[in-house]
C-alpha cells in the first residue's frame, strides 16, 4: 500500500461529495476554500456561493501536511483575538505568513504557501469528540473518544476505544463491533453510533489509509469537522479516479528546502503509514540517535543538550514509530549511519548512537531492531572507523528479543554495545554514554 497525504481541504471536500450517501440523518454544511494569498480570498468572497466570507467569522489556518497548528501558533480564529475575524483580518494574516520563514516545534522549517479558511464555529468542549481508521497490519482499526481535541494525544489509553475490524467481516458484523464499543461517556450513544458507522464505511469504501477528524463538533445532527487529516491508498488511484477527481498529492512542508538524506525520509513517511521523521542538527555533531516515537524524540533531545553542555554535540532530531516495516527501519537507520559514519569526531571523540523510545504499545520491537541490524552489518566497518559507541533502551512488545539479536549482532560485528530493557529510565543511556 502507497499511502499519499491530501490536504485538509480536499478530504472535507470527499466527505461532502458524498456526504448524502453514507452520513443519512446528519447535516455538514461544507463551507470552505483553499487559497494561497490574501488576495486571492477577497477575490474569492467576491463570486457566488461564497457570500459567507463576507458576513461570518472566519478561522485560517495553513493546509500544507503538518499537525499541531494550535501549538505552532498558526490558527487565527475568533477566541485567539478579541473580536470577529473579518475577512480583511484572514487576508491579512495570511499575507504576515507568507512573509517570513515559518519553524515549527518539530523542526521543519520552510514558506507558508496554501491557506485554508472556513467559518468559525461555536461550541462547547463537551460538543467535542475524536474520530480516526487507519490500517494496522491486516485489519483496519477504528479509535474513538469523547475527548477531541489537542490534548486527545495525552492520555490515550484512557480516553481511546480501539476496534480492530478485519477485512473479512461483515457490514452487520462491523456495526454491531464498533456500537458495542462507543466509549461510555458519550452521552448520545446512538447518535455517535451512527456517525461511527459511517464515518468507518466511508474510510474503508473511499480507499483511505488513514482518516482523522479531531475534533468534530456534534449539535443535534449537524456535524462540523473542525480538523482533518487523511492519507489515500494510491493503489486504488484507478478504481477511484471519478470520486476522488483530479486531487493533489502536496509535497510536505518545507520539504524543497531539505537536505537529500532528510529528503528521502520525508519521501519514505509520504508513503507509509508508519511515522519517519529526520532533521539533520549539525553533520559533524557526535551524538546520533534512532528514536522511536515523537515524544520520546524531544525527551532524547533535552536531555543530550542538557547533560552534554554543548548542543553542537547533538547531530539529528528525529522518529521512527508507528509500527514501521523491517524495510523502513532498515532505510532509516541506513541513513542515519551514512551520516554518522561521513567523518571522524575533530576532536577525537568516539561517535555514540543512542537507539533509544519508551515502551511501544504495538510497534513490533524484534521487527524494527531487524532492520537495524541489517543497518549495521552494512555499515559496521565504518562505524568502527569513526569509534561508535552504541547505548539501547527499549520496551514493548517482543522486546527481550529485539535486545537479545541486537546485541549478538553488534558483538559478532565487533561494534561496541549496551543493551537495557524497561527496567532502566527512559535516558539513563544518554548519562552512561556521556560518564564515559
Amino acid at each position: 500500500m502507497a499511502q499519499r497525504a491530501i490536504r485538509e481541504y480536499d478530504g472535507k471536500a470527499l466527505f461532502a461529495k458524498v456526504w448524502d450517501k453514507y452520513f443519512t440523518g446528519f447535516k455538514y454544511g461544507f463551507e470552505s476554500v483553499l487559497v494561497t494569498s490574501g488576495a486571492e480570498l477577497k477575490a474569492k468572497a467576491k463570486e457566488p456561493g461564497y457570500e459567507w466570507l463576507n458576513s461570518k467569522p472566519l478561522v485560517a489556518k495553513p493546509d500544507m501536511l503538518f499537525g499541531k497548528r494550535g501549538k505552532n501558533n498558526l490558527v487565527l480564529f475568533k477566541d485567539q483575538k478579541p473580536g470577529d475575524v473579518t475577512l480583511d483580518k484572514a487576508a491579512s494574516w495570511i499575507d504576515e505568513k507568507r512573509k517570513e520563514e515559518t519553524k515549527l516545534l518539530s523542526g521543519q522549517h520552510g514558506k507558508l504557501t496554501h491557506f485554508i479558511v472556513e467559518p468559525f464555529t461555536p461550541h462547547s468542549q463537551e460538543e467535542e469528540y475524536y474520530i480516526s481508521a487507519t490500517v494496522v497490519g491486516e485489519d483496519d482499526v477504528l479509535y474513538m473518544s469523547a475527548e477531541g481535541g489537542m490534548e486527545v494525544e495525552e492520555g490515550w489509553d484512557e480516553k481511546v476505544v480501539e476496534v480492530a475490524i478485519p477485512i473479512t467481516m461483515s457490514d452487520a458484523e462491523m456495526e454491531a463491533k464498533v456500537r458495542a464499543a462507543i466509549p461510555a461517556d458519550i452521552k448520545d450513544k446512538k447518535s455517535f453510533g451512527d456517525f461511527a458507522v459511517a464515518f468507518f464505511k466511508f474510510y474503508r469504501d473511499l480507499n483511505f489509509a488513514y482518516l482523522e477528524i479531531n475534533p468534530i463538533v456534534m449539535q443535534g445532527d449537524r456535524c462540523e469537522l473542525l480538523d482533518l487529516v487523511a492519507r489515500l491508498d494510491d493503489t486504488a488511484g484507478f478504481l477511484m479516479r471519478e470520486i476522488w477527481g483530479d486531487i493533489e498529492y502536496p509535497t510536505a512542508f518545507g520539504m524543497e528546502e531539505l537536505s537529500p538524506e532528510e529528503k528521502a525520509i520525508a519521501e519514505a513517511d509520504a508513503k507509509s503509514g508508519a511515522s519517519l521523521k529526520l532533521t539533520v542538527l549539525n553533520p559533524k555533531g557526535r551524538i546520533w540517535t534512532m528514536v522511536a516515537g515523537g515524544g520520546a524524540s524531544v525527551v532524547y533531545a533535552d536531555t543530550i543538550a542538557d547533560l552534554s553542555g554543548n548542543v553542537e554535540d547533538l547531530a539529528n532530531y528525529g522518529e521512527y514509530s508507528g509500527g514501521p516495516t523491517t524495510g523502513e527501519t532498515e532505510f532509516y537507520a541506513s541513513t542515519v549511519l551514512d551520516l554518522m559514519t561521513r567523518e571522524k569526531d575533530p576532536k577525537g571523540r568516539d561517535k555514540i548512537l543512542i537507539i533509544g523510545g519508551a515502551i511501544a504499545n504495538f510497534t513490533d520491537v524484534a521487527k524494527t531492531f531487524t532492520g537495524i541490524i541489517q543497518a549495521f552489518e552494512k555499515y559496521a566497518d565504518k562505524m568502527k572507523a569513526v569509534g561508535t559507541r552504541i547505548y539501547v533502551r527499549r520496551g514493548g512488545p517482543n522486546y527481550e528479543k529485539g535486545l537479545k539479536d541486537i546485541k549478538e549482532a553488534a558483538d559478532r560485528l565487533g561494534l561496541y554495545i549496551e543493551v537495557y530493557g524497561p527496567e532502566t529510565h527512559v535516558t539513563d543511556i544518554v548519562r552512561m554514554a556521556l560518564e564515559k
